[in-house]
């Protein structure tokens, strides 16, 4: 009788120490490798950082265009601006232009 009890609270102590481990074992590889773990965020970080170096080469080509429209809306035009755009949207030149005709 003694033995078994001495066993029976071996085993029923091994048991808890195993499903406990068991529950551990679980969130940690979860934590690691779920959808919100660790890997996932280091995907999330490199993304980020494309992103950001996207934003930064769209945030300089608006500055760009806002730059080139300010001189537009300005109460004198910048001629020279004026006349790249009329000679682009009429498809003349003017005859001191020269002209590179490429393959």
């Amino acid at each position: 009788m003694v033995i078994r009890r001495g066993v029976r609270s071996i085993l029923i102590t091994l048991a808890l120490y195993l499903v406990s481990s068991g529950v551990v074992g679980y969130f940690l590889f979860h934590a690691h490798h779920g959808a919100r773990g660790l890997e996932t965020l280091g995907g999330l970080r490199e993304k980020l950082g494309e992103m950001e170096t996207e934003i930064a080469g769209l945030t300089s080509e608006r500055q760009g265009w806002e730059k080139r429209l300010s001189l537009m809306r300005d109460q004198a035009v910048d001629r020279d601006l004026l006349e790249e755009r009329a000679r682009a949207s009429l498809g003349r030149i003017h005859r001191n232009d020269v002209v590179v005709m490429g393959r």
